[in-house]
């Protein structure tokens, strides 16, 4: 792909497909702006302690571990939905309406009085979006299969522009009227806007795999070890996405990935889930944050995640990987930056840049070397595996970032801790370097 001129390079991304993978991608990202930052700026109005509003992080935890449902999405038919949507589609469908319920009786609380239904209702929504992303990325995978791998940077950037679009654009919209007409009337705007991405899955077409004659196979296989059809159906859906991961990796590399995962976007973490936090106690106010964090920053992660993909379809995912790792962890340096000279609007527009730049190098080399590792026949499961280890530093342990921010009592100091987070994961980056490599031209060379 290097000997591809950049007209060529942008004329690929000419496919219809990849506004199908924007379009879900709008409804992967929505539900992190529902109940994460719009939901820190309602508690932060209404007067929750910092470690308050960083324990009300919890409810991600659900990403970290919807792995373990995942094989449900694979293998089980949904009545009626199934026959008019198919099987990735009719499980995003669901999963919105749950939001769109959900969002629709959260819009008439109080978090002062209402704060522990809140939780569990944010949990509800949380679990449906978990569950939904499972749906959304099998269906990407399924779009674009692993031999195809030049097309694989542009599905995970149009799925990364989407995401961000359903974060950042309802975001603004949030953050901008909720001085003038309250948190709730914002939510009951937001209800409005789970309907309008129903009707963007109504629109996608489902894509077409040999996933059933695959798991068909492997059923037959099992059936001849435990002589019991309902036996090897469980087995195949529970055991068999796992083994296959394992057994096709080695154990040693598997693992050896698998903590690669699981620390690549562990400092983001962290500093993503105080950030507005650390904007309102600066000195911003809601219109700077809305203007800034997600309007601009939603522009600007388009731009260089269109600009990323093009640099990975051509030069190869590992060196995004390598060169978003390491701009990310100087990036969270400007927050420091930020807390020791105050709330300055132009430094805060270079943070927000510069952020948005490492975040969307990184996030589309990520996304798409999580797609070499799965297979085609359990491609929900496995990239659940993978996204739950991923997800697990931005939601559970994120949780925590409250708790770390009171103890140090020092922001400069907390968001150079979260660049030092990233280190780890780039020395295994470097040590892995080899197999990376292998690993893609093997999936090039069945194409």
């Amino acid at each position: 792909m290097a000997s591809m001129t950049w007209k060529a390079t942008i004329q690929t991304y000419l496919d219809k497909r990849l506004l199908w993978v924007f379009m879900l991608g709008c409804s992967s990202g929505f539900p992190w702006v529902l109940i994460g930052s719009n939901m820190s700026g309602w508690l932060a109005d209404a007067g929750l302690s910092r470690s308050a509003i960083g324990y009300f992080g919890a409810v991600f935890a659900v990403y970290a571990i919807n792995f373990l449902w995942a094989p449900l999405v694979d293998r089980v038919k949904l009545p009626l939905l199934h026959k008019y949507l198919g099987q990735r589609r009719s499980w995003i469908l669901l999963c919105q309406f749950i939001m769109l319920v959900c969002t629709f009786f959260l819009s008439g609380l109080n978090p002062t009085e209402n704060l522990i239904l809140i939780s569990a209702i944010a949990l509800a929504i949380s679990t449906a979006s978990a569950t939904q992303d499972i749906a959304i990325d099998a269906f990407r995978i399924d779009s674009f299969p692993k031999s195809n791998n030049s097309k694989l940077p542009q599905a995970s950037a149009m799925a990364v522009i989407g995401w961000w679009t359903g974060y950042s654009l309802p975001g603004y919209l949030a953050f901008s009227n909720a001085d003038a007409y309250g948190w709730n009337n914002v939510y009951y705007g937001m209800t409005l806007v789970i309907l309008i991405l129903m009707v963007f899955t109504l629109f996608t077409g489902e894509p077409i795999t040999q996933r059933d004659e695959l798991q068909q196979e492997a059923e037959k296989r099992h059936a001849k070890v435990v002589n019991s059809k309902i036996v090897a159906w469980l087995s195949v859906t529970v055991v068999e996405p796992f083994l296959d991961f394992f057994r096709r990796n080695g154990v040693q590399v598997a693992i050896t990935l698998l903590l690669f995962v699981f620390l690549f976007k562990i400092g983001e973490a962290f500093l993503g889930r105080m950030s507005i936090v650390f904007y309102k106690e600066i000195g911003f106010s809601n219109e700077q944050i809305g203007e800034y964090s997600k309007l601009i920053g939603w522009g600007a992660t388009m731009v260089f995640t269109f600009v990323g993909s093009m640099f990975n379809v051509r030069f190869g995912i590992i060196k995004g990987l390598m060169i978003g790792g390491v701009a990310m962890a100087s990036s969270n340096l400007m927050f420091a930056w930020i807390a020791s000279v105050g709330p300055n609007e132009h430094l805060l527009l270079a943070t927000v840049l510069v952020d948005n730049f490492t975040t969307a190098f990184s996030t589309v080399a990520f996304v798409s070397f999580l797609t070499v590792l799965t297979g085609q026949a359990f491609s929900a499961t496995q990239y659940a595996l993978l996204a739950s280890l991923g997800n697990f530093g931005r939601t559970t342990l994120s949780s925590l970032s409250g708790e770390l921010v009171d103890h140090l009592n020092s922001w400069p100091l907390f968001f150079i801790i979260t660049a030092v987070m990233v280190i780890p994961s780039l020395i295994m980056l470097y040590s892995l370097r080899h197999y990376f490599h292998d690993l893609l031209e093997k999936a090039r060379n069945q194409q």
